[in-house]
């Protein structure tokens, strides 16, 4: 019989025995009720605790005294609070097989990595470009620039490096702890035991990731918290790039100069009618898309039907020729 077995107190895992017919039931209408209540707007009212067996993975725990992404709902029965940063959301029911559930975890924490690197390597060099310290070219466009090789070997060189490392990595996904020790330097070894979470010298200088569990899942969390923001921040760059042309600090300091006009709601003004077309008396184009970003943000903070109020908006644009 196959088990798995979080390691450090991350998760609370326990071996069963291979899944019957009736767990996978039980797992399949969790799903379902999972989706359809993220669609509806409404909030799973369960017991307590939460319990699920599916194949050869059980974990259960109470949700009372949880953070969840929406106030109020019950989170799926896998994501029982263990894992750091689980904040109960999976509308669509991607964890709800185990493995999967590990794969997804082993690829945020990668992604949330990586976009922490890219939005630091983004930012920091147009800072130190505005303030004259270097002269980098804007980063949507710093592939274009020439460099000490020709592009294709530097893409050579790139594969070539990132191949070895995601295979070691891939590795120790397979079988956790088997790449710890240096391949040339026997020597050196990691200290880390969880999968993603190499430890030692290199990865772990001030050794944060040992000692108390439960420091250790803080420690975890902000680093997932800051990669999800760093993610969305990278999305955010990258819409900048595409509408104004300009880096993130440009578009900082376009805001500060004119915060009324320059705001993340102008690229959304400039596909709507002007005030003169609309039905309410706004005294500006502005003050429409400024209630518009109301009408699509109140309804994270209260108990109504999220996608319902979302979309309410656009019933009342088609239905305004009626009232004129």
């Amino acid at each position: 019989m196959a088990a798995i077995c979080s390691a450090q107190g991350i998760a609370t895992a326990a071996c069963a025995p291979a899944s019957t017919s009736a767990q996978r039931a039980n797992a399949s209408s969790n799903v379902t009720a999972t989706r359809a209540a993220f669609v509806s707007g409404r909030a799973l009212r369960q017991v307590k605790a939460a319990a699920v067996s599916t194949g050869s993975f059980k974990v259960s725990a109470s949700a009372e005294d949880r953070p969840l992404w929406f106030p109020g709902s019950t989170p799926p029965a896998w994501l029982d609070g263990s894992l750091p940063a689980d904040f109960g959301f999976d509308p669509l029911g991607l964890g709800s097989e185990p493995e999967l559930l590990k794969w997804f975890v082993q690829s945020e924490i990668v992604h949330c990595r990586w976009a922490m690197l890219g939005a630091a390597g983004i930012m920091i060099p147009e800072a130190l470009t505005k303030a004259g310290i270097l002269n980098t070219p804007h980063w949507n466009v710093a592939g274009d620039a020439q460099y000490f090789a020709d592009p294709t070997t530097l893409f050579v060189v790139e594969l070539l490096f990132l191949g070895w490392a995601e295979g070691r990595r891939w590795a120790d996904i397979i079988k956790p702890g088997s790449v710890n020790t240096d391949p040339i330097f026997s020597n050196n070894k990691l200290t880390g035991t969880d999968v993603g979470y190499p430890g030692g010298l290199w990865f772990d200088p001030l050794n944060f990731g040992s000692g108390d569990p439960a420091k250790v899942k803080v420690w975890r969390t902000k680093e997932i918290k800051n990669g999800r923001l760093a993610m969305l921040a990278v999305l955010g760059f990258w819409f900048q790039s595409v509408y104004t042309g300009q880096g993130p600090i440009d578009n900082l300091l376009a805001h500060l100069a004119d915060p009324g006009h320059n705001t993340v709601f102008s690229p959304l003004c400039s596909f709507l009618p002007d005030s003169d077309s609309l039905l309410l008396p706004l005294s500006s184009h502005n003050s429409y898309c400024s209630l518009l970003a109301v009408s699509l943000l109140l309804p994270l903070f209260s108990g109504t039907s999220y996608l319902n109020t979302r979309f309410a908006w656009l019933r009342a644009w088609d239905g305004r020729r009626s009232y004129r």
